[in-house]
């Protein structure tokens, strides 16, 4: 299984680079691999290929890459978390409540003046990361002690109830914001990679690792976990003390893509089960790497998509990731013999 997940994992990581550098290259502006790639490498003597290489599309490219990654890694530990296979920082409600968390930054700012709005634009990385981290895990704390007390099917409705009404109340408190406000709030609420300027990368990427560092600690009791709680507690895992581990590394890893990115859906329920399919396991560890690649790699080709050179501009990132992940998620709620078992 090592060797099969290591073929995947470089395979993954092959067509990543290949469809970053069309990235790079093509767009609205369509350029040259070579040209690129010399900008890239600082080599481009045309300042304008430069500018659109290395301060236009590289910082979305890597944003795609970050926000995919994370959120697919943040699927495998909620389906573990849950043991729910249709579970994911979207369906639970905990996009929602970090848009809501940031919202409501927003809005608190507007309302007390000028200098909280210059304060908030000025700190707006760490600001509104805190903001959504907040906001995701209370969203994750409340569905989780939820989860213990009523079904899956239920779950998901009660997470899709949440989502709803957090972005009817996000609307509304927008509404009363100041126009400064709202352009620190900017348009993320429809989700896009191209928001995130190179200097917010740091705030983007560093939750991330530590998300990362938490859900390879935590791999190893959640797959004992799999096998239900008196199997886990048998082998010495501490369930309590796991759940707010897991639940931690979710919000480390969701929180930064919802400040920076917006509600990005499907990308957390679709990648764990490409991961499953392409280890031939369930373990958690070996899902990690793959579910990372193929978030990643589902994210980039859903922003290529977005930025095409359409005549006709523009499509919604989430629009294009739905026509992927709604299938799939009614594939699994009709074929899955996880969610038959619920009935």
């Amino acid at each position: 299984m090592g060797a099969r997940v290591t073929t995947s994992s470089l395979t993954l990581l092959v067509g990543l680079a290949a469809l970053s550098l069309y990235a790079l290259a093509f767009g609205q502006i369509s350029l040259s691999f070579g040209d690129a790639l010399s900008a890239l490498a600082g080599l481009q003597g045309d300042e304008l290929v430069s500018q659109i290489v290395l301060d236009i599309r590289l910082p979305r490219v890597l944003t795609a890459i970050i926000a995919g990654g994370a959120l697919g890694i943040a699927g495998v530990l909620m389906q573990a978390l849950f043991r729910n296979p249709v579970a994911d920082a979207w369906s639970l409600g905990l996009l929602a409540g970090g848009q809501l968390g940031v919202a409501l930054t927003v809005t608190a700012a507007a309302f007390a003046g000028p200098a909280a709005v210059s304060f908030l634009t000025v700190f707006s990385g760490p600001s509104i990361t805190v903001a959504a981290a907040i906001g995701v895990a209370l969203t994750a704390v409340f569905m989780l002690a939820l989860g213990r007390k009523i079904g899956a099917i239920t779950l998901l409705v009660v997470g899709l109830m949440i989502g709803f009404t957090a972005q009817g109340v996000t609307s509304v408190l927008l509404h009363f914001a100041a126009r400064a406000g709202g352009r620190v709030y900017g348009g993320w609420s429809d989700a896009s990679f191209a928001g995130v300027e190179a200097a917010n990368l740091p705030w983007l990427a560093a939750p991330v690792l530590g998300g990362i560092a938490l859900a390879v600690f935590t791999a190893k009791p959640l797959t004992s976990l799999l096998l239900g709680e008196t199997y886990a507690k048998s082998l010495g895992v501490k369930v309590s003390s796991l759940r707010w581990l897991a639940l931690a590394a979710t919000v480390a890893l969701v929180a930064p893509v919802v400040a920076f990115c917006g509600p990005v859906s499907f990308i957390g329920l679709i990648a764990p089960h490409f991961a499953r399919a392409l280890a031939g396991s369930a373990r958690i560890l070996p899902l990690l790497p793959l579910a990372a690649l193929g978030g990643a790699l589902l994210a980039l080709m859903g922003d290529v998509i977005v930025h095409a050179p359409w005549e006709q501009h523009f499509l919604h990132l989430n629009a294009i990731l739905a026509m992927v992940g709604a299938p799939i998620v009614i594939l699994i709620l009709v074929y899955s013999p996880t969610v038959k078992g619920w009935r």
